[in-house]
């Protein structure tokens, strides 16, 4: 069954990353998954590092993984605005292993409640997300 479609962008720190019409947004917020129709009532949502599903129609989504951001639904627009988002067919099984793994590093030698450690937590729970998206592809 056909849905009402509604635009859609999905912006980061370094531009535009996709515009167009979709008729389903589904993403996990702070307080658990979502999906998003057209004429959902307003709403403004911290979003969690997790795969950003945009449903152009029933067979073709439009998949990413996303990071720390927010979704903004305001009348017939979305406007999700995360600090990077890449192509799930483009992330790099053994980079993020890599890259997890540094993070773990950081996150053992950081003192508790500093930045250091913050910033660890934060990239670990991404990286996290990011691979678990890679086994699930």
């Amino acid at each position: 069954m056909a849905r009402t479609p509604f635009k859609v962008e999905v912006l980061t720190p370094e531009g535009e990353v996709f515009n167009d019409e979709v008729e389903m947004v589904s993403t996990r917020t702070s307080v658990g998954s979502i999906g998003i129709l057209a004429n959902h009532q307003p709403l403004l949502a911290m979003l969690n590092p997790t795969e950003l599903r945009l449903y152009k129609s029933e067979s073709e989504v439009v998949r990413y993984a996303q990071g720390e951001g927010f979704l903004q639904m305001t009348g017939d627009r979305a406007l999700v605005l995360v600090d990077e988002v890449f192509s799930v067919d483009k992330l790099d099984a053994a980079d993020l292993r890599d890259r997890l793994k540094r993070a773990e590093d950081e996150l053992a030698s950081a003192e508790e409640d500093s930045e250091e450690r913050r910033q660890a937590e934060r990239d670990k729970r991404r990286l996290e997300a990011f691979l678990k998206l890679t086994e699930s592809a």
